[in-house]
């Protein structure tokens, strides 16, 4: 892999879509085993640029400038309170506009890089409503001009709170406190941002969010909008109880995605991270985490111990030791460096929701909170104000608990299940030439993705890169039972050879111009939205969709959705029989039970 010119995998681009499609899954994967996306080196180099110059350089520039300090004596600003809301606020901006999270080639942004600002400030583009038939007013499935207006108010609002002058906040409850923890004289000011600001963004938030779910997860309001109510709140729950309850949400989250990580899914995805990490030295270390390249692409022992062992059980002990343990005092920096460990490896591999700069957050966060703030010095969970910590940790606690139980109604991003391979996923199957038809019926900001990466690549190479995301699909836990839905409903020729096959969560990027591994962002309501402007024949437009598995149960419902006609099946598979088969299918579909088939379903292949 060199720094300008990617690494395509072994095979002719000339014949490639000649082949059948598992054999193309099978080329596809191995060639993700040993080189990942198969990117060039520059665009690693690119995402890092972007890291320091946007947001580290440009957000602690704004973020000191405008508090009173320095930008170049970080030992003046690293532990004010002040310092860590505006990169609270910094970081909800980045990702709300669609510069953070789900940007660029590796979240299949190719051209333009950035979905976000362009396609939600555009009238007639799709939005999705989560409760249309409940909340009155969300109706519809067009983004209007008052859609548009609500998220540039937002956008202003966010960007108020870094701009706007700070407030003092000596005279809140615990600030001499504070004061005093942070070597400040009685007659020094303690800024902060003024907690009037946080309320308009919080309130456009939650219009946005009524009015279009898509957009609204995009700004990741279960990672910051805990965050800037405690902010708003802070007069009036007092510096100390703020502080503890940022510790109570950072904790939730960690907890929350080391829990979920239990099972047969992380398993499988720390192999494919690890595939496209760009640091690591060569093929011959990406293949030991494999247990048999290239027959054999089932996690190895060596995988198992970095999900599990440097994952799920760092991610649950030491935050749990962060927010009880006050001293010894080593054992909280040894706790801090592991959890800012954990953040830079994540960090290093790129994933592909990209998720840079709030693993750069976290990592400056448990030090902000733990160091800056010990346990010790009056910060601590115990002992700290429970007329306030105790709702907020029950409050935090709920959807969590509720999505693992019924994730039908909780997207896994407030759910806290942040990349544990247990997600909500579809694989999209055009009959031929009814692909070109989004391009020509559909307002959004970017031309599908194939098309994207035309305008770089010959039509046939530009099928090889974009087959990568098939591949990868196919080596995490889902994508068995994905392709056994399609295989059984179309039959071999046309599943095989006739049907063009498309990963979901990069295709759904072009029509609502972000995706973060949530296939609740393109369930049959965006479907049913599609359908209303392509007007798709029977057949033309099937979708597979899973939803995750629920915590307590085994197995994991799916249905098959065409476009013309809606849901016609459903049924469900056991985890471990889609976990445990090749991405290729060797052995042919895994078992399938079905609890329903429409009576309009016209299935050819196994299930006819």
């Amino acid at each position: 892999m060199g720094f300008k010119e990617g690494v395509l995998p072994d095979t002719d681009p000339a014949t490639f879509m000649e082949k059948p499609y598992l054999e193309r899954v099978q080329i596809m994967s191995r060639s993700w085993v040993e080189n990942g996306f198969g990117t060039p080196k520059i665009l690693p180099t690119i995402y890092v640029v972007k890291v320091l110059v946007l947001y580290l350089a440009i957000g602690i520039t704004i973020a000191t400038l405008t508090s009173g300090f320095s930008p170049l004596h970080p030992s003046e600003w690293w532990n004010q309170p002040v310092f860590y809301q505006k990169a609270i606020m910094w970081t909800a901006l980045l990702e709300t506009i669609g510069l953070a999270g789900s940007w660029g080639p590796l979240a299949a942004h190719f051209s333009p890089m950035t979905g976000g600002l362009r396609h939600w400030l555009k009238p007639d583009t799709i939005r999705l409503p989560p409760w249309p038939d409940k909340v009155p007013g969300t109706k519809g499935d067009r983004r209007t001009g008052f859609d548009a207006t609500v998220y540039a108010l937002i956008l202003l609002t966010m960007a108020a709170t870094l701009f706007w002058p700070t407030v003092d906040a000596s005279g809140y409850t615990g600030g001499a406190t504070v004061k005093e923890h942070l070597g400040l004289a009685a007659a020094d000011k303690l800024p902060l941002i003024n907690p009037v600001l946080l309320i308009p963004v919080i309130v456009l938030l939650l219009i946005l969010g009524l009015r279009d779910k898509v957009a609204f997860l995009a700004s990741r309001p279960e990672q910051y909008m805990p965050a800037m109510l405690f902010f708003a709140l802070a007069p009036t729950m007092g510096l100390a109880t703020m502080i503890v309850a940022l510790k109570l949400l950072i904790t939730v989250v960690w907890l929350g995605a080391g829990i979920s990580k239990i099972g047969k899914h992380f398993g499988k995805v720390v192999p494919a991270m690890m595939s496209n990490t760009p640091v690591l030295p060569g093929k011959w270390i990406r293949r030991k985490f494999y247990r048999n390249f290239p027959e054999d692409l089932q996690p190895s022992g060596l995988a198992h111990f970095v999900a599990h062992g440097l994952g799920t059980v760092v991610e649950i002990t030491f935050p749990l030791v962060l927010l009880f343990v006050g001293s010894p005092w080593w054992l909280v920096v040894i706790s801090v460096i592991m959890m800012i460990g954990l953040h830079t490896v994540i960090f290093s591999t790129f994933p592909l929701a990209v998720p840079l700069e709030w693993n750069v957050l976290f990592g400056f966060a448990v030090a902000f909170l733990y160091l800056g703030f010990p346990n010790k010095d009056g910060f601590g969970f115990i002992g700290s104000d429970y007329a306030w910590t105790l709702p907020i940790l029950v409050a935090l606690l709920v959807l969590p608990i509720l999505g693992n139980l019924r994730p039908d109604l909780v997207s896994f991003l407030p759910s806290m299940r942040q990349y544990a391979g247990n997600w909500a996923s579809a694989q999209w199957a055009f009959a031929p030439g009814a692909e070109k038809k989004m391009e020509e019926f559909i307002v959004r900001s970017a031309p599908n993705t194939i098309t994207q990466l035309q305008a770089t690549y010959p039509e046939d190479i530009a099928e090889v890169v974009l087959h990568n995301t098939n591949g990868w699909r196919g080596m995490h836990s889902q994508g068995p039972g994905l392709m056994s839905i399609l295989w059984n409903y179309l039959g071999d020729e046309k599943f095989q050879h006739e049907y063009t096959m498309r990963e979901a969560e990069f295709a759904c990027n072009s029509v609502v111009a972000f995706n973060f591994g949530d296939g609740h962002f393109h369930n049959e309501d965006l479907i049913a939205a599609i359908q209303k402007r392509c007007n798709f024949k029977p057949g033309e437009f099937l979708v597979a969709w899973v939803e995750s598995q629920p915590i307590h149960k085994d197995y994991q419902e799916w249905k098959l959705i065409d476009a013309a006609l809606g849901v016609v099946e459903r049924g469900t598979y056991k985890v471990k029989d889609s976990a445990d088969a090749q991405p290729w299918l060797p052995d042919g579909p895994i078992p399938l039970t079905y609890t329903y088939t429409s009576k309009s379903a016209t299935p050819a292949g196994a299930h006819a």
